[in-house]
């Protein structure tokens, strides 16, 4: 029975993921060739390590147990690399963080233009992923560090409250909601809304809290950036919910109001998670040490 890197990582991301379509994806791999690899570790263990059903896939008692090591192996190569790299560039460091849309727009890009001109030896890669994701990706050790926001369950990791990171909805002045101090998302869901384009880690954030009351939104646009969706909605195209430090941001350039949601999930912190302080390589407990301390 032998495994590679990429059969590991694979089947991380189908478990992760519950799909071999959506696994083979973030693993960069056709359908295809993810099919033929998740068989052929099944035919070289006898045994299966999915169980598949109509609404995607699950690991079977066999696949748990494969899911425990190959999250200890593939965190220990990433470790490996990560100490690793420093010496194999001119004793230059590249360390990838991921984040949320809201650490990405408004906290992360101002730290890291700080960090790197204190760090010359070190180069960041920003990525920006849904915190579920950055929280499975830092657990499996593909990454060390990620910052999320607290609504997710972040398991054992170890975290660090960076700051508050409250949802607001943004509307244009004399519109219904704009004389109001707060507002429920299900009461928002009567008027059309301005979205983030398909994949963007808040807007699927959003849709998973719309699912539950039954109800879905009416998006007239699904914009890149948070400014064409401030910008869309001082034209009175709809409105929007966006992390209220991006709101205030904004305000200035766009004629808005920020409307408080009333919800739990909107009222947030932004967190700094990693498997261990104590473990983290030197060029990522620096970096965890610059942003804790900002």
């Amino acid at each position: 029975m032998t495994y590679d890197l990429t059969d590991l990582q694979l089947f991380l991301q189908v478990v992760d993921q519950g799909s071999i379509t959506q696994g083979a994806d973030r693993s960069h791999l056709s359908l295809a060739s993810a099919s033929a690899r998740i068989k052929a570790m099944e035919k070289a263990l006898g045994a299966p390590l999915l169980i598949r059903h109509r609404r995607g896939v699950a690991p079977s008692p066999a696949g748990w147990l494969l899911v425990a090591h190959a999250r200890e192996v593939v965190g220990q190569i990433a470790r490996m690399r990560s100490e690793l790299a420093r010496y194999s560039d001119g004793l230059r460091s590249t360390l990838v963080i991921l984040a949320n849309t809201s650490a990405t727009e408004t906290l992360v890009p101002s730290m890291m233009v700080d960090f790197m001109a204190d760090n010359p030896d070190i180069d960041l890669e920003l990525e920006e992923r849904p915190s579920h994701e950055i929280v499975a990706a830092v657990t499996d050790g593909r990454v060390e560090l990620g910052i999320i926001a607290d609504t997710v369950d972040s398991g054992r990791l170890e975290r660090a409250v960076l700051r508050p990171d409250p949802l607001v909805v943004i509307v244009r002045p004399g519109h219904a909601l704009a004389g109001r101090a707060d507002v429920a998302f299900s009461d928002c869901l009567g008027h059309p809304f301005v979205g983030f384009t398909a994949g963007n880690p808040l807007q699927e954030h959003l849709s998973g809290q719309a699912q539950p009351l039954g109800l879905r939104p009416r998006y007239r646009a699904h914009l890149p950036t948070t400014e064409a969706i401030c910008s869309a909605v001082a034209a009175g195209v709809g409105i929007a919910v966006v992390p209220a430090v991006a709101a205030a941001r904004w305000q200035r350039a766009y004629d808005l109001r920020a409307v408080d949601l009333t919800n739990s999930w909107a009222k947030r912190n932004l967190l700094l998670c990693s498997q261990g302080w104590s473990g983290l390589s030197e060029a990522a407990a620096a970096l965890a040490a610059h942003l804790k301390s900002s």
